[in-house]
């Protein structure tokens, strides 16, 4: 007989406050377990890099990575946010340094067809009496890991052969989940073959464990708020008994140095970015749409640009902060846009086109000032609507594209962000719009390389740097 302890953390999303407890609780812990002869699993599963985090910004996630090797994870699997928040480029270089195993069954590359190669599609760890199998999914978007050059699986599609090279070579099968509550408790319906299930991607809570058709479920929340914890008594091969909890870290006593570790986090962030000089501009980029040069406007125009569009429209809440006169650096524009959000084109008929303004101008107000958390808005709230090369008459009804009326029998195409498409405000563009994802570049990348363009860092020697 054997007891097996399983940590889990998952969605941190780079909030580094928490993980000096964290990484505490769970060295201490493992080693309490390991003198009680308990054999002992530490995983993570996925969101732990997120980009609003001005060091994981800074060092494309590298910086995350360094974090994880201290806790000596046996494996990870990615989110969302590492999938789809970085580059194909910066994905394949991300892990390079890691010492733990990152298990993936559902993602490949779309010119080879074949997994990257830092990934395994499972893994056996054999404790003391048995062996245990890692299984990992992340949730499927085509989407948007199709333009950054991934083609990613659904569950059904990859989830029997997994289970079927797994399952007689090992004794428990747990699936390291990052597919969201739904999908959790579907597969315990459907895949009885999978003895413990760990869930993440919708950042749901199970404080005490859940148990369906046998399999034990677990979920850890979201932020690094809570650290999952799983205990299995195995006998010859078989659970004769599971439980899981949570532990609040806000519950977890501090040590005086944490706040020196995590204002050191920020520190050398900023540091890294401010490092990163973009632009000179002549006046302040100001977030209030009455000021002379609002941020908004420049940004509407590096949006067109890169859509290769006539037409672009954003929402002011974007908009974090100012950016002063002078020297732009990238700490400067991270903190105004932290938002990972890309791009997209949105091609409507006419039709479509006036229908989604009128949902625009009919949500307009109510938008002002509501808040909004999630879909990849770092923000307080929604804000101001604003359009470039679009206008719409109120008293007539009537919408006008480059100041011509709209022919409800052409089409058109503008450029947004990838936010108005999750946003539940504007039906219209997921419903009837032909959607082009634009990778890899995010919102400040894309305003940034504008301003680089068209106001260039002169030298004191009047030299442009490039």
């Amino acid at each position: 007989m054997e007891e097996v302890v399983i940590f889990h953390t998952n969605d941190l999303h780079s909030h580094l406050e928490n993980w000096p407890k964290i990484r505490r609780y769970i060295l201490e812990k493992r080693a309490d377990y390991l003198a009680e002869n308990k054999s002992v699993i530490t995983l993570d599963l996925g969101d732990f890099v997120d980009r609003w985090h001005p060091l994981t910004e800074a060092t494309d996630g590298q910086g995350n990575i360094e974090l994880m090797n201290t806790l000596n994870y046996d494996a990870v699997t990615i989110g969302n946010n590492e999938g789809v928040g970085n580059s194909k480029e910066q994905l394949n270089q991300l892990y390079t340094k890691a010492n733990f195993d990152i298990i993936l069954g559902n993602l490949f590359d779309k010119e080879t067809g074949r997994a990257p190669s830092w990934v395994q599609p499972h893994k056996m760890i054999e404790t003391k009496e048995h062996k245990i199998g890692l299984l990992a999914l992340t949730a499927p978007f085509p989407l948007t890991y199709s333009p950054n050059g991934w083609k990613i699986h659904t569950t059904d599609q990859v989830l029997p052969k997994l289970i079927n090279e797994v399952k007689e070579k090992c004794d428990i099968l747990i699936l390291m989940s990052h597919l969201g509550i739904d999908e959790d408790l579907r597969i315990a319906n459907t895949y009885p073959e999978i003895d413990v299930l760990l869930g993440s991607h919708t950042h749901h809570l199970f404080p005490d464990g859940e148990k369906v058709n046998q399999m034990q479920l677990a979920a850890a929340g979201k932020f690094g708020m809570y650290i999952g914890e799983v205990h299995l008594t195995i006998n010859q091969g078989q659970i004769i008994d599971s439980f899981a909890r949570t532990i609040p870290t806000a519950e977890l006593s501090g040590e005086t140095e944490d706040q020196e570790e995590i204002a050191n986090f920020l520190d050398q962030g900023h540091h890294l970015l401010t490092e990163k000089r973009i632009a000179e501009i002549p006046w302040m980029l100001s977030r209030d749409l009455k000021q002379e040069h609002p941020f908004i406007e420049v940004a509407l125009e590096a949006l067109k640009e890169r859509g290769k569009t006539e037409v672009a429209i954003l929402n002011n809440g974007l908009f974090m902060v100012d950016i002063p006169a002078g020297d732009v650096n990238e700490d400067l524009l991270h903190q105004a846009l932290p938002h990972p959000m890309h791009l997209i084109n949105v091609t409507l008929s006419g039709t479509d086109l006036i229908r989604l303004v009128r949902e625009m101008e009919k949500n307009r107000h109510f938008l002002r000032k509501f808040p909004i958390v999630g879909m990849g808005f770092r923000g307080k709230v929604f804000g101001e609507l604003r359009y470039n090369g679009l206008s719409y008459d109120k008293k007539n009804q009537k919408v006008y594209w480059l100041g011509n009326l709209v022919d409800e029998t052409a089409n058109y195409t503008f450029t947004t962000v990838d936010h108005f498409m999750f946003v539940p405000f504007f039906p219209t563009i997921e419903l009837a719009g032909k959607v082009e994802f634009i990778f890899p570049e995010f919102i400040r990348t894309v305003v940034g390389a504008y301003l680089k363009r068209y106001y260039p860092i002169i030298s004191k020697q009047g030299i442009i740097k490039k």
